[in-house]
């Protein structure tokens, strides 16, 4: 039985409800939320709860740390340029396996057992995410330079159409971040960027992606300088000056490309702390950093 104070809760967010009623919300889930089996539960139940109450959510899962293990198991190790790993003909298979065949899989059962209507996907159903290389962006001394990872894959295209068939049949796409080469090759792509393309291919109303911070500092280094909200030309300048770093970069960069395809907004917020996804959308103060097109 609800208490007063959830009750409550719930007129409260009745204007958000109403507002977003079919509107296409992106969630890029990774990192820590990822591990811990009581949070993985409540980030699901969020996603579940925005179906229910009208939205259109998409999925785009990372799975980093599973990817990582399986590699050690293989006697492979972990190499990260830019936020991205560097990964050779052997580590794309194994990417593949642990996306696709064990994370994609265990999300989908989860979120139906949870009462929602999941389905599956990766970059090779119906050629939804096309993929070309990808050289990644090092910067040093104000300047950039490309460096060849691997196969690791920049989006070319999404095919928007399967993924709206989906969502106008009430199912939450769930999509593991691998993309589909010219020749059939397969291209581990980041998550963050996957999310991104998605977003902005559809136009989405919001993209959230979870990480393990409160979201962007000013300095990476300093959590007193946490923003709120910024522009993503700030941002960017942010990058390239180095007070963002490491795996903060692709998930930056994702909402930059969000808002440029055509996303209204896009947020970064803390994907361990309980019902962030809820209290980021249903509220005005939110709880992590707001990244627009224009302040």
């Amino acid at each position: 039985m609800l208490r007063n104070e959830e009750i409550k809760t719930l007129v409260e967010a009745l204007p958000y409800l109403r507002d977003f009623k079919g509107k296409t919300v992106v969630v890029k889930y990774g990192g820590n939320a990822m591990l811990n089996d009581d949070i993985k539960t409540k980030v699901l139940q969020d996603i579940v709860f925005l179906q229910c109450a009208g939205l259109r959510p998409v999925v785009v899962h990372g799975g980093g740390p599973e990817i990582t293990a399986m590699l050690g198991k293989a006697g492979k190790k972990t190499q990260f340029v830019s936020g991205l790993r560097v990964t050779d003909a052997e580590s794309v298979g194994i990417a593949e396996m642990a996306l696709v065949g064990k994370i994609n899989t265990d999300l989908v059962a989860r979120l139906n057992v949870l009462g929602g209507r999941a389905v599956g996907l990766n970059g090779k159903d119906s050629g939804l995410i096309r993929a070309k290389k990808h050289l990644a962006d090092v910067y040093e001394n104000g300047e950039v330079n490309l460096v060849d990872i691997g196969y690791v894959g920049n989006v070319e295209k999404i095919n928007t159409e399967l993924l709206e068939v989906l969502l106008d049949n009430d199912f939450i796409p769930v999509i593991a971040p691998t993309g589909v080469g010219a020749n059939g090759e397969t291209y581990n792509i980041n998550a963050d960027s996957v999310a991104g393309e998605i977003a902005g291919a559809l136009k989405a109303e919001k993209l959230l992606v979870l990480t393990d911070v409160k979201g962007i500092y000013a300095d990476y280094r300093d959590e007193a300088s946490f923003i709120s909200t910024l522009s993503f030309e700030k941002a960017q300048e942010l990058i390239i000056r180095g007070n963002i770093d490491g795996g903060m970069i692709p998930k930056v960069k994702a909402c930059i490309t969000a808002l440029s395809g055509g996303a209204k907004k896009t947020h970064i917020i803390d994907g361990r702390a309980e019902h962030t996804i809820l209290m980021e959308i249903f509220s005005d103060e939110g709880v992590g950093t707001e990244v627009v097109k224009e302040l």
